[in-house]
């Protein structure tokens, strides 16, 4: 048997998706998607998503049901570290990522790919707070190029409204409608860079497709700048980004030194003044 036609009897996945379906229709999600027969029925495949909220992986999994596919998430490991769901997360075969060194995750989703799974990334890395396209990683591209596998480009649109970065998350009965888009594959081809550049591109004018076919309320948190919304412009949105980044990296090297037994200035807490000189 294919190894891609085992990744249907896995009832354990199976079950989650379909109490993931049950919480949806109680919430009144409503789906609208497209281009579903990209994803392919047998074979390796990289599905390449924007990221605008934190519910963007359970819904990007429902195209592939179509073709009876399971998507690989790379999520990051401290997702995998909880005791409740890191068990789950490793049942389902997804792929943790180490931000601070993820040539390991990057093994594991080429492997995965040689294989014959479909391996779903975020190409942004975060939750885009502007909704619009941030620069993308070259992640996708050169494991599609090393498995010898097609990238799938894939946008959703109206997640960010169930759950996002700096907002309340509404999970109770919204009726919100998600919009979901799944375009044609790309064939890997060298350079990454410029694999990477048409990705983003074609991905950038699915996502204004699907913008162009929702309603959008003037002034909402949820919408774009560009659209009259109240969200920040891409250019406040990455130095925000930029201003969260540096306080993370201060908290972690105060919390370094702090395991390390000192102050941050190569002291050990307490010390005061010179050091004294050589007799």
């Amino acid at each position: 048997m294919d190894p891609a036609t085992l990744t249907d009897v896995e009832p354990f996945y199976r079950t989650i998706i379909g109490v993931a379906r049950t919480l949806f229709a109680a919430q009144g999600l409503k789906f609208t998607i497209s281009g579903a027969e990209h994803i392919p029925a047998t074979g390796g495949a990289v599905i390449a998503m924007n990221h605008t909220g934190y519910m963007d992986f359970t819904y990007a999994g429902i195209p592939a049901r179509e073709t009876k596919r399971y998507i690989r998430f790379m999520a990051k490991k401290e997702v995998f570290d909880n005791k409740i769901s890191g068990p789950m997360m490793r049942a389902m075969k997804h792929i943790p990522v180490d931000r601070g060194d993820a040539g390991d995750s990057y093994r594991l989703a080429v492997e995965a790919l040689r294989r014959g799974d479909l391996v779903g990334v975020f190409p942004e890395e975060t939750i885009s707070r502007s909704f619009e396209l941030k620069e993308f990683r070259s992640g996708a591209a050169r494991m599609a190029l090393e498995a010898g596998v097609p990238v799938i480009p894939m946008v959703l649109w109206g997640s960010q409204r169930v759950w996002t970065k700096g907002h309340p998350k509404r999970l109770g009965r919204t009726n919100t409608p998600i919009t979901i888009i799944v375009g044609d594959p790309i064939e890997p081809f060298e350079p990454a860079a410029e694999m990477t550049a048409k990705l983003r591109a074609t991905m950038d004018r699915m996502l204004k497709q699907a913008q162009q076919d929702y309603r959008h309320e003037p002034g909402a948190y949820w919408v774009p700048a560009r659209l009259g919304g109240s969200a920040p412009t891409p250019e406040e949105a990455n130095a925000d980004d930029a201003r969260v980044a540096a306080e993370r990296r201060a908290r972690k090297e105060a919390e370094r030194a702090r395991r390390e037994g000192r102050d941050g200035s190569g002291r050990e807490p307490g010390a005061t003044g010179n050091p004294p000189s050589a007799q």
